[in-house]
């Protein structure tokens, strides 16, 4: 029976349910790997067998140019494979359709030909090379009895593209691929983390950066969700994703696969290459528009001793050995141009830590590289409980199209801003990306944006000199202030009286329970 696609996450809910209660014992990161790799494969095919059916009837259509009575040339159009990478299908030979698994799920050697229709589709198209997984022969998920590849093949073989009124739904394994990256985070730990970035902050920080045109650069690209959601802002505001180039590094082998199949799923490539981007910059001599990123949070023993100490990288100076936070700030700096503009997210500790960090800020903000700096809510990470803000850094303040911004930086206090999901787990909902942008395009002074005020207790703007004053820490509640509670228009002199008379209640209430208590301790003997 096919499942049926919707708009509400429903699918996404009941496939996910499925492909959990079939992993058994097998690894969550072992699972995610096969398990996305089959959905992609899956989706490949689906993609395949829709272009061949077009063709078959093209054939069949007098009034197309494909129209042939002879079974032979109808053949020979079905399976020519220009028609297909035309219109940017990739072409799978037999045994790699989705339908051959069907038919031999409950092989013993299934893993086995599953391996060997990977590296048929990659033979068949080289921009594919070594981005499928394999292993799957060698895998726990086909070994020891496991039913999960027969499972998984039967369960994604019922998915239907057709949404329930009638009308295809062409994002349909976008949503899921997406919404099972999202689970396979959570279900990782630390690790999952490593891969994928909250929706709702990948969302804030494309909305800030507005990456319309140009070059594109995430140097921890995890699950690539930075590039598919400039692609969505892209697309929402009538823009052409034909103008953006998408440049990427990851140091994982397995995430980087998931990657460049998440943006194949999405029609989007890029040039994203495996490796440290601190100690093996794949990226030399690039120079972005925009870079969107979130790296790891206070990573220790990142490498600092196998930096050469005329690396044009760390002009602000060489971070310490213990957290690497200032030297993937320096590292985005590098690789921005003349204007570029930076969204990284960030440990609350890059705000405050003084010594070299402190050092490090301290000339960042002097060449007036910050552009506003965002305190984030708490438990907006599946993986970790740091709270965590997001810097803006620009090299355009001066030269910026809607105003000069020199010397001035926005700070805002979000952390009251979010919908909580559960008791671990908080989400910033679309209200709460709008009001923060809205304010930031506000301070930028951008076409039919609102007029910029300062308001207390979420926003201000700070001149470098303040910033300088506040010996360059640049946590937002130090600048935005406290906000005034709604209706309190009670005098301050009436309400320090007040206060003063109820605290001084309160320690006489306290001194009278020691008394009770001391004496009660005396009579039982202590």
């Amino acid at each position: 029976m096919a499942i049926a696609g919707n708009s509400n996450g429903e699918l996404e809910k009941k496939l996910w349910e499925t492909a959990e209660k079939l992993r058994g014992p097998v690894d969550p990161s072992e699972y995610k790997d096969f398990a996305l790799g089959l959905l992609f494969l899956k989706n490949m095919s689906d993609s395949f067998e829709a272009r061949r059916q077009e063709l078959e009837e093209k054939t069949h259509d007098e009034d197309s140019r494909y129209y042939t009575e002879d079974e032979k040339e109808r053949e020979y159009i079905l399976t020519h494979k220009d028609e297909y990478k035309r219109e940017n299908v990739f072409y799978l030979p037999e045994e790699a359709r989705w339908q051959y698994f069907v038919d031999n799920a409950t092989d013993p050697q299934i893993g086995k030909k599953i391996d060997d229709a990977m590296r048929a589709i990659e033979d068949e198209n080289p921009r594919l090379k070594g981005i499928l997984p394999k292993g799957y022969s060698r895998s726990s998920i086909a070994s020891n009895g496991s039913d999960a590849l027969e499972g998984l093949i039967n369960l994604f073989a019922d998915v239907n593209l057709e949404a329930e009124n009638g009308n295809q739904d062409e994002d349909i394994f976008g949503r899921i691929y997406e919404y099972f990256i999202k689970q396979f985070a959570m279900k990782g730990g630390q690790k999952g983390g490593e891969f994928y970035t909250p929706k709702s902050v990948v969302e804030l920080m494309v909305e800030i950066l507005e990456p319309y045109e140009g070059r594109i650069f995430d140097p921890f690209s995890g699950s690539g969700g930075m590039f598919v959601q400039s692609q969505k802002f892209i697309e929402s505001h009538g823009g052409d994703t034909d103008k953006i180039s998408i440049y990427g590094q990851e140091v994982k082998e397995s995430t980087l696969q998931i990657s460049k199949m998440n943006l194949y799923l999405r029609g989007l490539d890029g040039n994203i290459k495996q490796g440290d981007s601190i100690l093996n910059d794949q990226h030399k001599g690039l120079e972005a528009d925009y870079i969107i990123t979130n790296p790891p949070f206070n990573m220790s023993e990142w490498g600092r001793d196998s930096i050469a100490d005329d690396d044009p990288r760390f002009k602000y100076g060489m971070p310490p050995s213990s957290n690497a936070n200032y030297a993937f700030i320096q590292h985005m700096i590098h690789h921005l141009n003349d204007t570029g503009m930076a969204a990284t997210v960030m440990a609350n500790g890059a705000m405050s830590t003084q010594s070299k960090d402190g050092e490090i800020r301290e000339g960042i903000i002097e060449d007036d590289l910050l552009d506003a700096v965002i305190a984030l809510p708490k438990e907006l990470f599946y993986t970790t409980s740091i709270p965590a803000c997001i810097f803006i850094l620009s090299k355009g303040k001066e030269k910026d199209k809607y105003r000069d911004r020199t010397d001035e930086t926005l700070f805002v206090d979000a952390r009251d801003l979010y919908t909580s999901i559960n008791r671990t787990q908080n989400t910033l909902e679309e209200k709460h990306i709008k009001k923060i942008t809205r304010k930031i395009r506000a301070y930028r002074g951008e076409e039919d944006a609102d007029e910029y005020s300062d308001e207390k207790g979420f926003c201000k703007v700070a001149e470098t000199d303040d910033i300088r004053d506040n010996r360059y820490i640049i946590t937002p509640g130090r600048y935005v202030g406290v906000k005034e509670q709604e209706g309190d228009d009670e005098p301050f002199e009436v309400k320090m009286e007040r206060l003063s008379a109820d605290l001084r209640e309160s320690l006489q209430k306290s001194n009278e329970l020691q008394d009770n208590i001391e004496k009660n301790l005396e009579v039982l003997g202590f």
